[in-house]
């Protein structure tokens, strides 16, 4: 296979490591999206040369994971791990090997790991060493283990994880004893840490087919945080139609999990998950608005939506009751985004200050007033004009009992 593909600097080290004597191949995941066709995100080297051999070759590196063999070598803005050929020791707690060792032969370093996909090396001169059969499986577009499924499980929970997402991001099947396997195993996924796990299943529902979430539920690798295991949720299909964005994607997932009755608060499940702040306030406002209220009929209650949850809010909340009910939701409010009307205080055209300066006081009866004001323009917009504004605050300032 030609080596056009590879980038110039992964080449290069390549290269200096086979010139000091030392076998260095490409591994991993860029070996595999070479063949797809697909330009690889990073690039990762094995190498029979040592951790201290690898820092001796070059002007710039970093002791990543010397306890595991691999040095960073940086090239310009890049950065290339490169790892020494090893064999695992024992796996005690379902995620690391307790030491590891280094050995020279390739063969052995590819078989510890975890699907043939990605058990395939690439030499300098763009050789494909492929012991596994990574490429009839690729052809085949499954994804299955290297050697016994429940053996590589039993070392790393994750990989269960693993499968599933490449599954959703490649578009591949799951070859059957892998499959079987993670159906045994899956409680070891209980050990596994939150954010390996929300890192896992954010993958799978930010790829092309996210509905495959519901695999993860269906087979128990999410049973440490739900209410029930191994849940079924009806529409999964739902979310496909969801934007690809981080916090949509959730919400729709979690609308159907509280739907199936898999959890009972959606702020504490992607807490639990470690997701971040913003990601977890806007899913638990949409999942409010979608499981408190009907779905809003016009854009004057799609604009109050907007007011009282903003903008990531009511988008997650169009996402949720899409999943509930089956879509209309998103591209209405679209329709209300688009039209520019004033829906929030940072709209409006007035501000406090000016307030203050007509006579309103500040602190309350000002924070009283533009809400008042903006209630007003939600249902009219076109009175969002500052004069038109002043008026209304001037009949404010002088009511006994301020209305609109």
């Amino acid at each position: 296979m030609s080596t056009a593909g590879v980038a110039r600097y992964a080449l290069d080290i390549l290269k200096t490591l086979q010139a000091a004597g030392h076998e260095a191949v490409l591994v991993g995941g860029c070996v595999r999206d070479l063949l797809r066709g697909v330009r690889p995100a990073d690039w990762d080297i094995s190498t029979s040369a040592l951790p201290a051999q690898v820092t001796a070759l070059f002007k710039r590196t970093v002791p990543t994971g010397l306890q595991h063999g691999t040095v960073s070598v940086l090239s310009g803005t890049h950065c290339v791990e490169v790892t020494t050929f090893r064999v695992d020791g024992a796996y005690l707690d379902g995620r690391r090997p307790e030491e590891v060792n280094f050995i020279t032969d390739l063969t052995s370093d590819l078989s510890r790991r975890d699907f043939t996909i990605n058990a395939m090396a690439m030499t300098p001169d763009g050789d494909i060493i492929d012991p596994f059969d990574g490429r009839g499986d690729l052809a085949k577009k499954i994804v299955r283990c290297v050697g016994n499924p429940e053996k590589r499980f039993s070392e790393d929970a994750l990989r269960m994880l693993r499968a599933l997402r490449f599954s959703a991001v490649l578009g591949f099947d799951i070859e059957p004893d892998t499959l079987a396997a993670i159906d045994r195993l899956s409680p070891l996924a209980r050990a596994v840490s939150a954010e390996r796990v929300n890192a896992e299943v954010s993958k799978i529902l930010l790829s092309p087919r996210p509905a495959a979430a519901a695999k993860v539920l269906s087979l128990g690798l999410l049973d440490a945080y739900l209410d029930r295991s191994r849940p079924e949720i009806a529409h999964a299909g739902r979310i496909n139609g969801v934007p690809r964005r981080l916090a949509e994607r959730w919400c729709g997932f979690c609308a159907l999990l509280m739907k199936a009755g898999a959890i009972s608060d959606c702020a504490v499940f992607l807490r639990q998950l470690r997701l971040d702040k913003k990601t977890v306030a806007a899913c638990s406002a949409g999942i409010g608005a979608a499981l408190d209220a009907p779905l809003p009929c016009d854009s004057i209650s799609w604009k109050r939506l907007l007011s009282a949850c903003g903008r990531s809010g009511a988008q997650c909340a169009a996402c949720a009751w899409d999943c509930l009910l089956g879509g209309g939701a998103r591209p209405t409010l679209g329709g209300v985004l688009r039209s520019g009307e004033c829906f929030s205080l940072g709209t409006l055209k007035i501000d406090g200050r000016q307030l203050v300066g007509m006579g309103f006081t500040q602190g309350e009866d000002v924070g009283l007033a533009l809400h008042q004001l903006l209630e007003h323009v939600i249902v009219f917009p076109e009175d969002n004009e500052p004069e038109i504004l002043r008026g209304l605050a001037a009949q404010l300032l002088l009511a006994d009992s301020p209305t609109l």
